[in-house]
């Protein structure tokens, strides 16, 4: 890219709509889009000042495009910090592409993906966790991923690591100058102040650290696993879940051969269903790759809804009759799958639902409750409800509980929450160097080794605001923008 360019993009989306907006940005912007712009009174565009509005005409050649709305925001003062005009025309595919054509014929270069936001970046607009902040915001799918995108846009995480970085900065800068005067054994940096600010910073660094797993989970939305035996509902309860027939519902065992997810957001928290294989002994090649997938889906899972049929329990849970199946016996071998579970991923929440409610007498399911509390209580870490994915009953309270899995505590107290892996990896390096730091200290070292770890740092705090980068890593995370931002 080459930054005197001026650039031109659509900022936004393409197809038919009621208006969109061009956007023109670089040292040339005003005085390329002048000439094309005939406003309505007798003003020059090039003349008006910043932050101002202008009606008029584009033409092109002798042809009058579009009637349209001209913003003028003059440099530093806009969002590049750069000379841009944004352009706000009637949505025709056709007048967006006539409008672009003249542009880039009159002078502008097409903009890349995310150009608008690296030229913000590279004028000081805002830092490089900012911008990374700016596309998370667009693609913002609830209200959770929309709060932490904005609270990291403003610069919450910056702001942290900034302060830490010039606190550790302040000492390096002493330490570097006691190297200086390394022949009269003057000391600069206060040792124990040194320690406390050591400590104060692997607290902060931890905190964030840890901030990480509920951040992904949160952004990315939170996986939930729907598993169970053929034919107990897990379909029809997706459908309930989403409020649309997204699955296949049959009386057929074995519909679901493949796993199907599909997200909502609950509480302003995004969770991402998936509907799995039902679990089974059976021959069926194609089901059993299915029930293959699903063992690979609760590993993935942050929550496991284990589903249950309500008829099949209180049968199970009846006393033996003449040949029937003694007491407890499903719920017992149930039990057992959820143990297995349990022992694979013993942090993974378990939440046992018992489906078809609607088939019981309010008798039976008297019976049923009282069963299932003496039966499954031994399951640790695994709670139960009871409801009908066909009518809708309990769903609502489904949808309450899987909300208590979620630590949503810090997002509720705007604490910052690191929801990017590339911060994440800097946070973790950061870390290693600081106990670097902290066990030269306890070993009394000499501060010309000191310095070399909190160098170290440094860098790595650098890498997170932008303080130090290079062009393949701008090239990467830029890269991933839409075209006009």
């Amino acid at each position: 890219m080459d930054f005197n360019d001026t650039i031109v993009a659509l900022a936004t989306p393409s197809g038919a709509g009621a208006i969109s907006i061009i956007r023109v940005s670089g040292p040339q912007a005003i005085l390329i889009v002048s000439p094309v712009f005939k406003p309505k009174g007798k003003k020059v565009l090039a003349e008006q000042p910043s932050h101002t509005l202008h009606l008029g005409n584009l033409v092109g050649g002798h042809r009058n495009l579009d009637e349209v709305l001209v913003s003028i925001f003059r440099a530093p003062k806009s969002y590049t910090g750069e000379e841009t005009i944004e352009i706000s025309c009637h949505g025709s595919p056709y007048i967006q592409q006539e409008i672009l054509q003249l542009l880039i014929r009159k002078g502008c270069r097409a903009a890349e993906a995310g150009e608008f936001t690296l030229r913000a970046f590279l004028n000081g607009k805002m830092d490089l966790s900012q911008a990374e902040a700016v596309a998370d915001l667009i693609n913002s799918e609830n209200a959770a991923s929309h709060q932490m995108a904005m609270q990291q846009m403003r610069g919450g995480f910056s702001n942290e690591i900034q302060k830490l970085r010039e606190e550790l900065l302040n000492f390096a800068s002493l330490i570097e100058l006691e190297l200086d005067f390394a022949e009269e054994d003057v000391e600069f940096a206060n040792r124990e102040q040194f320690q406390n600010l050591i400590s104060k910073i692997q607290t902060v660094l931890k905190r964030l650290i840890d901030s990480f797993a509920t951040g992904n989970v949160l952004k990315n939305g939170i996986p939930v696993a729907i598993v169970g035996e053929p034919n107990v509902g897990k379909s029809t309860l997706l459908n309930a879940l989403l409020n649309e027939d997204r699955a296949i519902v049959s009386e057929i065992a074995g519909t679901t051969r493949d796993t199907i997810e599909d997200e909502i957001s609950i509480g302003g928290v995004g969770f991402r269903f998936i509907d799995t294989a039902g679990i089974r002994e059976t021959k069926d090649v194609v089901e059993s790759i299915g029930i293959k997938k699903t063992f690979e889906k609760i590993s993935q899972a942050q929550i496991v809804i284990f589903l249950l049929e309500a008829p099949s329990a209180l049968r199970s849970s009846l006393p033996r009759r003449q040949a029937g199946p003694p007491k407890g016996e499903k719920l017992s071998e149930i039990s057992i799958e959820i143990e297995k579970i349990r022992n694979r991923f013993p942090q993974k929440p378990i939440l046992i639902i018992i489906n078809k409610i609607d088939r019981l007498s309010e008798k039976e399911l008297q019976n049923l409750k009282t069963d299932l509390n003496v039966s499954l209580s031994g399951v640790e870490g695994s709670h139960f409800l009871l409801l009908s994915a066909k009518t809708g009953a309990g769903v609502e309270e489904l949808k309450n509980k899987l909300l208590e899995y979620v630590n949503v505590g810090a997002l509720r107290n705007s604490d910052t929450i690191v929801t990017n892996s590339r911060h994440y990896a800097a946070l973790l390096k950061a870390l290693e160097e600081i106990n670097k730091v902290e066990d030269g200290l306890n070993a009394n070292l000499s501060g010309d080794l000191l310095a070399i770890d909190i160098r170290q740092a440094l860098l790595h705090f650098g890498e997170i605001t932008g303080e130090i980068t290079n062009d393949d890593l701008l090239g990467n995370i830029f890269a991933n923008f839409c075209i006009g931002k």
